[in-house]
């Protein structure tokens, strides 16, 4: 009986915790501050190459508000490294190519944590396209590159 208990707590916390995890960081006015010296996003529309959880359409839902229509999209040149992208000569990242509009683009822009923890590069699909694409920032310790 006790652990039927704590099962129902968990039914009904977990959730709930979840929700408020995804509101701190994809909507909470708290969590991030666009920094000062990064330029305002330009109007749309804008192409995003997408290699990691944006691959996902339920988190590009919860991230900008639509599934969207994602195109499959490659680049060459690099290859993924965790959550991040590493130079590589002939190697290639499959991914996804979004189409958002100007304040879509800003919410990726937190959801990446743009300034703090990526930054938004333009980069030239396999196709000839250009896109953004979120590259992780130095960290303290890194040798000046991005990893």
């Amino acid at each position: 009986m006790r652990s039927l208990k704590w099962l129902g707590a968990l039914a009904l916390v977990g959730p709930l915790a979840l929700a408020g995890w995804l509101w701190l960081s994809l909507l909470s006015p708290w969590t991030y501050d666009r920094p000062d010296h990064l330029p305002p996003v330009q109007e749309g529309p804008h192409r995003v190459f997408v290699y990691g959880t944006l691959t996902h359409a339920p988190v590009r839902w919860l991230v900008y508000g639509r599934v969207g229509d994602p195109e499959p999209a490659v680049l060459t040149g690099f290859e993924r490294t965790g959550l991040d992208l590493s130079p590589s000569p002939g190697a290639r990242v499959e991914g996804l190519l979004l189409r958002v509009e100007a304040e879509e683009l800003a919410r990726l822009d937190r959801y990446e944590r743009l300034g703090i923890r990526y930054e938004r590069v333009r980069q030239t699909l396999v196709d000839g396209r250009k896109a953004w694409v979120y590259r992780r920032l130095p960290t303290e310790g890194d040798e000046g590159t991005a990893e």
